[in-house]
């Protein structure tokens, strides 16, 4: 019986067009399976726990793949893999789970960060949007807030998706700001595409003071994408975090 291995890695996702294979473009899944597959000497298809867009990058992200043959050496297969794949993916570790674990379906929340820049910084480009204006952080946060009270999103959604529903359940929604970088943290069950970008696109109308709270509402309301903000760059967006069912993860 084959057995199920969890990969824990991260990615810049600057050189690839999103997580996913596709037609006449790199991407991290393709690479991913070309090394193991030349490694491991089989086909591997490694199912991800998500789609990163074009440029959006994952400080942590985890992929499934099945094997016949056990795996004696994981610490050597990490150690073969880095060598090997694309300087922009680094895998921290495989680990064996039962059959039962999947790393999409299995998790129980996701969590990103977008971040800002609001001085030229040269360490930021393709790291952080610069965005110098000075914006209203706490009308920010009482929008944000608000997500919490909703469940559709359509209005934050990309259109003509093939996802079955809009709905999801945002437990946390909040914008941080130091000296010279703001940040917005964001964990849900589930996203859906375009969502995130849409969300901070929208936000910073109101940090802006284009938009307040009430027509912030209303946006989400109208369940419309046409009516919400702009997509923010996808070069300040970052997976951050997956958790799983307690136990599942070691």
């Amino acid at each position: 019986m084959a057995k199920r291995y969890f990969i824990e890695l991260a990615y810049d996702g600057t050189p690839f067009h999103g997580w996913q294979i596709q037609p006449n473009a790199k991407s991290i899944q393709e690479s991913l399976n070309n090394t193991l597959s030349t490694i491991l000497r089989d086909e591997i298809n490694a199912v991800g726990c998500g789609r990163t867009d074009t440029g959006v990058h994952a400080k942590k992200f985890f992929a499934h793949f099945d094997l016949e043959q056990p795996i004696n050496e994981l610490e050597q297969l990490t150690y073969k893999c880095n060598r090997m794949l694309d300087p922009a993916i680094a895998i921290q570790r495989f680990f064996e789970v039962t059959n039962e674990a999947h790393a999409r379906f299995s998790a129980l929340s996701r969590s990103y960060e977008y971040l800002i820049t609001q001085q030229k910084d040269p360490f930021a480009v393709n790291r952080r949007w610069e965005m110098r204006e000075k914006l209203d952080v706490e009308a920010m946060n009482e929008a944000a807030s608000v997500l919490q009270d909703y469940k559709d999103f359509t209005s934050f959604s990309k259109s003509n998706t093939q996802t079955e529903t809009n709905l999801c359940d945002v437990s946390e929604a909040r914008w941080t700001q130091s000296a010279t970088e703001l940040k917005f943290n964001i964990t849900a069950n589930r996203f859906l595409r375009n969502m995130v970008r849409a969300i901070v696109g929208t936000t910073l109308e109101v940090g802006q003071g284009k938009i307040n709270t009430e027509e912030f509402k209303g946006i989400i309301e109208a369940k419309n994408r046409s009516k919400a903000g702009l997509s923010v760059p996808a070069h300040g967006l970052y997976l951050s975090n997956i958790v799983y069912p307690e136990g599942m993860i070691k």
